[in-house]
């Protein structure tokens, strides 16, 4: 038999969809003010891998993604994503959204992002948010799922997980 403990801190971060610099900037503050300063960002890349937002957001669209100063307790997520979800409902336009937020996180052992969306391979959470798991860590390296998302796949998004683990193991020694 086990003993439950507390789960260690993971590594906040959000990928941020949007087709507007001016949106992305004031979404970044805001998220900066709601977590902590912004240590490490990425892109921007161009979004095409899909137009599944292209109706409501226009195009062309871009992705960056952010990491957050501060650890928190992995707990926290689905308080985090009704967040997010909500700054993007008080941004929207007559209805559609300008920017999507996608908040996550990094453990030592996989990279979680929430989402509101059930699927066979995402665990429910609580509060109607599940956990999305789009890469395991092991032997010290980032491994794809076979439902990894196409644009998770690629060096440029690998490599900012990459830097995003190292930037972990440094902000816990």
């Amino acid at each position: 038999m086990g003993i439950a403990k507390a789960f260690n801190k993971v590594k906040l971060f959000s990928g941020v969809i949007y087709a507007n610099d001016r949106v992305y900037e004031e979404a970044k503050k805001k998220l900066e003010e709601l977590f902590s300063p912004v240590d490490l960002e990425a892109g921007p890349f161009s979004f095409d891998f899909t137009t599944y937002y292209n109706r409501e957001m226009g195009s062309p669209l871009f992705r960056r993604f952010i990491s957050f100063e501060k650890l928190i307790s992995p707990e926290a997520l689905p308080d985090i994503k009704i967040l997010t979800d909500r700054m993007e409902m008080e941004t929207a336009i007559n209805g559609n959204r300008v920017i999507n937020l996608d908040p996550g996180y990094l453990s030592e052992a996989n990279v979680i992002i929430a989402t509101t969306k059930n699927y066979y391979q995402r665990i429910p959470l609580s509060k109607g948010i599940y956990a999305h798991m789009e890469y395991v860590i092991k032997k010290k390296k980032l491994w794809t799922l076979e439902w990894t998302y196409p644009d998770f796949k690629t060096l440029q998004y690998m490599d900012f997980f990459e830097k995003l683990n190292q930037l972990f193991k440094q902000s816990k020694s």
